[in-house]
């Protein structure tokens, strides 16, 4: 009767039997990588969680970091890695009473680092509530990842919006939503990630510019067109009269 308690309350709580299976790991950014996994079998000693351990190349397991997932997630993104390193990964399932096998480690190796080198020169042309936004191209290190693009974030003063215009080339238009003082930036983009700001413009525009050039033809106030034949009426001399 001992020994049947004993069993029957060893199957109702067990660490897990199983290591995750299916794991998988690829680079994202020069400081990231997602990690992915297939569920261990369902039965005695059924995870409750996940542990991530994951450490470079060139050093010991022992000396590396392990984060856990919240519940049964099957995917988990590592940051704050090295840029151009390799990385081995392994994933355990636990639960209330232990820790599970860990799973074979797989590899990924982080992309090169974002360049360095701000876009300089930042030139524009504005006309109206239009910016005509040019820069020097950024070149990448050896070291550093290719640069693919740049992002322009348009930023008006007194208020949190940002506008994201994404372009491949070194130039771009801006159209300003309204009047005001807009602040704008430059980066370059790559594969891994997004690099250094370039110093910031300030360009201000006036409200009445765009209402004028938009809205005139609809909400004109009356006064204007009598202003207007008063003054033609004062020019023309008495002797014509």
């Amino acid at each position: 009767m001992f020994a049947t308690s004993h069993v029957g309350s060893t199957n109702m709580g067990e660490e897990p039997r199983e290591a995750p299976s299916d794991v998988k790991a690829y680079s994202i950014s020069s400081s990231e990588i997602r990690v992915t996994w297939k569920l261990s079998n369902p039965g005695p000693g059924k995870p409750r969680g996940y542990e991530v351990s994951y450490w470079k190349e060139a050093e010991q397991e022992e000396s590396g970091e392990k984060r856990h997932t919240v519940k049964n997630e099957t995917a988990m993104v590592l940051t704050g890695l090295e840029g151009n390193s390799v990385y081995l990964i392994t994933v355990k399932g636990f639960n209330s009473i232990g820790q599970g096998p860990a799973s074979e480690a797989v590899t990924a190796k982080t992309r090169k680092s974002p360049p360095a080198q701000p876009p300089s020169n930042l030139m524009w042309i504005q006309e109206g509530n239009n910016i005509s936004l040019s820069w020097d191209p950024v070149k990448a290190k050896d070291n550093e990842s290719d640069v693919i693009g740049y992002m322009v974030l348009l930023k008006q003063e007194g208020r949190g919006h940002i506008q994201v215009t994404r372009t491949i080339n070194p130039s771009t238009m801006l159209s300003l939503p309204e009047g005001g003082t807009y602040i704008i930036e430059v980066h370059a983009l790559s594969e891994g990630g997004e690099g250094a700001f370039s110093s910031q413009i300030r360009v201000v525009t006036s409200s009445g510019v765009r209402a004028k050039s938009s809205q005139c033809s609809l909400h004109c106030p009356t006064w204007s067109l009598t202003w207007t034949v008063l003054i033609l009426v004062l020019l023309v001399p008495s002797a014509s009269w």
